[in-house]
């Protein structure tokens, strides 16, 4: 936790979820869940499974404290155990912490915190692509540059533009929805032999408690359950990232085709003129954050026999970062298009800029009808030319020119250099994308 960073790059809900009060929770979940499973099997008696609830629930546990003894086992799990025994007292402390191992808790917990993390990440991400729909569905006819390698190509709409940001959204949003974070409990090696026959009822019921999905048999080294996990969330945070460059790029001061409007926001420390897109910047920059730290979790993959030496615990961290820099970015690009204003008129200023050299493609195709693909290209390339080095208006030099002028009318031509008449199947994408993000919307 940073007082100095965290309002920029670990803001919104999720962060919470993840704090290491929220890990301490969870960790007292596990360890009150696995008390009850164990009673629920018949294996302890249920008053002592009531105890051990009862302490986990209502006793004071010192995060702080139990980070520092945990350099002596190399894991939270351990010192938190002890500390919990001590707590419980009398006969049920002998069974707190029974036929598990510290990796199992640590394991269960991550999932634990995992799934309550993902449902404020959802409602951000929900959010955000509730107003990408509302942009793509506005702007459906606001012509705007395309533009590829940075620079104009021919036109698309802003409607188009937004409804590409809502794809993705939606994508990375079906995909959260399918991770099923799994318990974790096999006790030394996996085989959960210090609870006899009772193994797998215990782990149906230890899963069902935690309300997490039940595993076929124990992942201590198998970890496609944090690969799963680091893959949606790094995918979410590139979809954020591209909308929110995006997004930057529109407002750069020469383009100015968006704005964000928000009172206190996008000030500058030395140049009073300047508006910046604040929200989208900082979404950007959390969203940058994400690929290392999914390098860093598949990486931890590699493990070896039943329980590994490290590689789990090197997962800690950069899980719990992943998922305060992936809630960070969506929680920004919800806030830049919730203060996102459009300036249709800009955009068309824009696309006249060039002077209707992006649609020369279109006065090529068209001419091409009657002499050929190669004669039409060179024939328009060069007025092309000459109205870029000032010559005069594209419009006039074509009709002027003896092979264009021949097939084509002055009035032909211009309507061929109109933007809003070469948009192709753009309103058609929007319309789609807006019914796939409905119908994924009735299935919540």
């Amino acid at each position: 936790m940073s007082e100095l960073f965290d309002p920029v790059l670990a803001a919104g809900p999720v962060r919470d979820e993840v704090s290491d009060a929220a890990w301490l929770r969870a960790l007292l979940d596990v360890e009150a869940a696995l008390a009850g499973a164990e009673a629920d099997a018949g294996l302890i008696a249920r008053e002592h499974a009531d105890r051990i609830t009862e302490v986990c629930r209502e006793g004071y546990f010192d995060t702080a404290e139990i980070g520092a003894k945990a350099v002596g086992v190399g894991n939270p799990a351990a010192p938190l155990v002890r500390e919990l025994t001590t707590k419980v007292g009398g006969e049920a402390a002998r069974y707190v912490h029974f036929g598990a191992t510290s990796q199992d808790v640590m394991d269960s917990a991550a999932m634990l915190v995992a799934k309550r993390a993902l449902e404020p990440l959802r409602e951000e991400l929900d959010a955000a692509a509730e107003l990408a729909a509302r942009l793509a569905g506005e702007h459906a006819g606001t012509v705007q540059a395309g533009r590829t390698l940075l620079q104009q190509a021919i036109p698309v709409t802003f409607g188009f533009t937004a409804a590409g940001w809502l794809s993705g959204l939606d994508a990375a949003a079906r995909r959260l929805a399918q991770l099923r974070p799994a318990a974790q409990l096999g006790g030394a090696t996996g085989t959960l032999a210090s609870l006899g026959e009772r193994g797998p009822e215990v782990l149906a019921a230890f899963s069902r408690r935690l309300e997490l999905a039940e595993p076929a048999l124990p992942w201590h080294t198998e970890r496609t359950r944090i690969a799963e996990l680091a893959g949606a969330l790094g995918e979410l945070s590139g979809v954020v990232g591209g909308a929110s460059r995006t997004l930057t790029l529109l407002a750069q001061t020469e383009v100015a085709e968006v704005a964000e409007i928000a009172e206190g926001s996008g000030g500058s420390s030395t140049m009073p003129h300047k508006r910046n897109p604040v929200a989208a910047v900082a979404a950007q920059a959390a969203a940058q954050q994400a690929p290392g730290l999914v390098g860093t979790l598949l990486a931890a993959m590699t493990q070896e026999h039943q329980r590994a030496a490290g590689s789990w615990h090197a997962e800690w961290r950069p899980l719990t970062e992943l998922f305060r820099t992936t809630g960070s970015a969506v929680y920004w690009l919800r806030t830049s298009l919730e203060r996102l204003r459009v300036d249709p008129a800009r955009m068309r200023q824009n696309l006249d800029a060039t002077g209707g050299a992006i649609l020369s493609e279109r006065v090529t195709t068209e001419l091409a009808k009657e002499t050929g693909r190669l004669a039409a290209h060179d024939a328009v390339t060069e007025c092309t030319k000459k109205a870029l080095a000032g010559d005069g208006e594209l419009a006039d030099l074509l009709a002027e020119d003896p092979l264009v002028g021949k097939h084509l009318t002055r009035d032909h031509i211009a309507r061929l250099l109109d933007p809003a008449d070469y948009l192709g199947s753009a309103r058609v994408f929007v319309e789609r994308a807006l019914a796939a993000h409905a119908q994924r919307k009735e299935t919540l």
